[in-house]
């Protein structure tokens, strides 16, 4: 269940507070190869299941891009930002891949708000630690420092 926060204050006071968890997503193989596709990134790893089966991780593993890209679905789920005017994507400070996600596994994101601080252009930019988790495993898959400003 998502946090739900409708002011720049109500953003800034919830600095050090889990925000919520998403909810489970499982990677296909189809939407590995679609993120192939789109990318232009064919590497064996991720799209010869009959390949992968032999290499390091025992079956085709999404691209870590693929999995910082669904941060972008969770975060709506983790944060409800409510009565703004507009939301922005302002970039990361920092992303790790300490996991692979298997083609078939679930993940899901976890949010935690890192701080948040008036802009100068009147909006409020909060930095959210996302963390997706794998489903079954103790290692997260991905762990990226968000940075959001919202404008109300």
């Amino acid at each position: 269940m998502a946090t739900v926060l409708d002011s720049a204050d109500a953003i800034q006071a919830a600095t050090g507070q889990t925000l919520g968890t998403s909810a489970w997503v499982q990677i296909a193989q189809e939407r590995i190869n679609t993120f192939a596709d789109a990318t232009d990134d064919h590497q064996w790893i991720h799209v010869d299941p009959e390949r992968a089966k032999e290499g390091p991780f025992g079956a085709p593993i999404a691209h870590g891009y693929l999995t910082l890209s669904l941060v972008s679905r969770f975060l709506p789920e983790i944060i409800e930002v409510r009565g703004m005017r507009m939301g922005v994507n302002y970039g990361c400070n920092k992303v790790r891949f300490p996991n692979v996600v298997k083609a078939g596994a679930r993940i899901r994101g976890h949010g935690e708000m890192l701080e948040a601080e008036l802009t100068k252009d009147g909006g409020v930019q909060a930095v959210i630690r996302v963390t997706v988790e794998i489903e079954g495993e103790d290692r997260p898959a991905c762990v990226a420092d968000t940075i959001s400003r919202y404008y109300f």
